[in-house]
């Protein structure tokens, strides 16, 4: 089976364009070779690949006849990702919150119309302390 349909059939990504695109930009290996979209997988290869700043590690278990179900996945592959590279991940998702908490920085819509209140609102003894 080719490599794109593949990783397509064990729900990697959605598409087999998308799979296309990321054997032509060389984010898909075949046991340490840059695959082309048409390469031939066979069991036991081990496919390595970059999806959403994880490097995937997989081996190929068996071939399915066509797109499989997300709980048969795991009849034809084995993910050999390492638990580091999700980690990793949640680490990248949390610093983002971190950074940019809501309700902090630009104000918002809201923000800026309750301080256009606030310079507008003139207290009624103003003007006799004034005078």
């Amino acid at each position: 089976m080719r490599i794109d349909k593949y990783l397509w059939c064990v729900r990697y990504y959605k598409t087999r364009n998308m799979v296309t695109e990321a054997c032509k930009k060389n984010h898909v290996t075949v046991n340490g070779q840059i695959a082309k979209p048409s390469r031939e997988v066979f069991p036991t290869d081990k496919i390595t690949f970059r999806k959403d700043q994880i490097t995937q590690i997989i081996t190929v278990l068996d071939i399915p006849e066509s797109r499989v179900g997300a709980k048969l996945v795991d009849i034809y592959r084995r993910n050999d990702t390492p638990a580091e590279a999700y980690a990793h991940l949640e680490l990248l998702k949390l610093s983002k919150d971190y950074y940019r908490k809501t309700g902090t920085g630009r104000p918002t819509k809201k923000d800026r119309r309750d301080i256009d209140e606030y310079g507008n609102e003139i207290p009624e003894d103003f003007e006799e302390d004034f005078l």
